[in-house]
């Protein structure tokens, strides 16, 4: 039904990689993804495509190699795009945050070009942009102009709530992220902080600075952030992970099922980019409130 609805309304549905969909959530929701760039010592890669983020990990490891990500350029936007707009479709693209990426800027130019793309600048980043594309697919099915989805959706970025546990700091200072001696203090005394995604501009800062195992730290964060609110959106929760016990992820979404009564629980495991950033061991919750 929901490619019928796109192909009577003329619209594809798109979003950079850094959304984090896995097979189900792509095909089941339509939706099309551009994938960023990785650079891994001298070669780049595509995100998702031709390296994994355990191939990331695994570099690192044996060869202390961190890696860094590249935006989407204009002109791969706009072969990326032309494909539709030749064909007369209108194309909704939702862009990682401009407070992280230039991915929005790059859209926007190919935008300018194409003319029949609509950029949506997430503020956000992983499911916390997943949530918004989720949204997209819902008002392509009701019928809803591209423009009209457009602004719908800019309205709700507000609403997104989006936050991490790091286990370590070290992949977030080699993207420029932090500092040497806040990556330092936190390996050394064993701080895992919460970095939080800013819904008005998609920049990151540090929020509540945890300390513990992880196991109790992600507990406690879990809490944290959902417990005891009366504005949560019950329809869905992310639990996104960069790869981390199963038993983890189990207590997590325990925790939110005794103080939540979410109707979706979304587990989904961080692309390439996502993980660069981030590092090994980081789990996130990402939801949407009323």
């Amino acid at each position: 039904m929901q490619n019928a609805v796109n192909e009577m309304n003329k619209i594809i549905l798109s979003a950079d990689s850094t959304c984090d969909f896995d097979d189900y959530l792509q095909k089941h929701y339509d939706v099309h993804i551009s994938p960023l760039h990785i650079i891994l010592g001298d070669k780049q890669y595509r995100d998702g495509v031709d390296i994994t983020p355990d191939d990331i990990f695994k570099v690192y490891r044996e060869h202390n190699i961190l890696p860094k990500t590249v935006a989407i350029n204009p002109e791969e936007y706009c072969d990326y795009f032309s494909k539709w707009t030749d064909q007369g479709y209108d194309v909704i693209h939702v862009t990682i945050g401009s407070g992280i990426s230039s991915s929005f800027a790059n859209c926007c130019l190919a935008a300018q070009k194409l003319k029949k793309v609509y950029p949506i600048d997430s503020y956000n980043l992983s499911l916390g942009m997943g949530l918004l594309v989720l949204e997209a697919a819902e008002l392509i099915s009701r019928g809803l102009s591209a423009a009209e989805i457009q602004n719908e959706i800019n309205n709700l970025r507000p609403k997104i709530q989006a936050s991490f546990i790091l286990d370590t700091l070290t992949f977030l200072h080699e993207g420029g992220r932090c500092s040497s001696l806040a990556a330092l203090s936190a390996n050394v005394l064993n701080i895992k902080p919460c970095i939080e995604v800013i819904n008005s501009s998609g920049k990151m800062r540090v929020g509540k600075k945890y300390r513990g195992s992880l196991a109790k730290v992600l507990k406690q964060y879990t809490l944290d952030k959902i417990k005891d609110r009366t504005d949560l959106d019950l329809d869905k929760i992310c639990i996104v992970h960069t790869g981390i016990s199963p038993d983890l992820i189990s207590t997590v979404r325990s925790t939110i099922m005794e103080h939540a009564d979410f109707k979706e629980i979304f587990v989904v495991r961080a692309g390439c980019t996502v993980s660069s950033h981030c590092g090994p061991n980081t789990l996130g919750i990402m939801f949407r409130t009323k």
